[in-house]
């Protein structure tokens, strides 16, 4: 992942509002992931197959559960101003009615769960940026897909968010099943999902 130097600066007109135009109006490589991660905006790769196939069975299994007035979006880009960041998780379900709007930008706090997928270039920030912002939104769901962790690959569902700050409801190595809660009441079994 690279990083454009894009920090706002305090009392020159950079906030988050000149952040977002900033983000918005440059020409990014074709098919690149373009974030604003703590005020500083990054590019990355497009993710490898085995990253897409994870991704794509976990949005299967979700499109078959959730309520028909809510979408499961996988390039929807998600906004928590307060940490300065524009997230684009590899799954957000929300309403559709909640991303209905004009521009790039909906606010994450309007997402019932994210699903992130990691990569070896972006596991830490998964881990620990991203975590922080969607509980201080208050998403009430974020899937942890870890497949780069430490001890082994790992699904982590977090919950109940207070600040910025999920607690574990289960981690799961990749081969058992995690099972979401209501309103999803949707069990995953992780050993579909290719491991390395």
């Amino acid at each position: 992942m690279s990083a454009l130097a894009a920090e706002p600066q305090y009392g020159q007109g950079n906030g988050w509002d000149d952040l977002v135009r900033r983000w918005e109006s440059m020409d990014w490589p074709e098919g690149c992931k373009v974030e604003i991660i703590e005020g500083i905006i990054t590019v990355a790769p497009t993710p490898s197959a085995r990253h897409n196939n994870i991704a794509y069975r976990v949005l299967r299994r979700l499109a078959a559960a959730i309520p028909e007035e809510w979408g499961v979006y996988q390039t929807q880009s998600v906004a928590i101003p307060t940490r300065l960041s524009a997230f684009v998780p590899d799954l957000f379900v929300a309403p559709l009615a909640d991303v209905d709007g004009p521009g790039h930008l909906v606010p994450a706090a309007v997402g019932e769960l994210v699903v992130e997928v990691t990569s070896p270039s972006n596991a830490s920030t998964d881990r620990i940026t991203k975590a922080a912002g969607y509980a201080e939104a208050g998403v009430p769901l974020y899937l942890l897909i870890d497949r780069h962790a430490p001890g082994g690959p790992t699904v982590t569902l977090y919950g109940e968010p207070k600040g910025d700050v999920y607690r574990v409801l289960r981690a799961v190595p990749f081969g058992e099943e995690i099972h979401l809660p209501a309103p999803f009441d949707l069990t995953l079994d992780t050993a579909e999902f290719p491991a390395g």
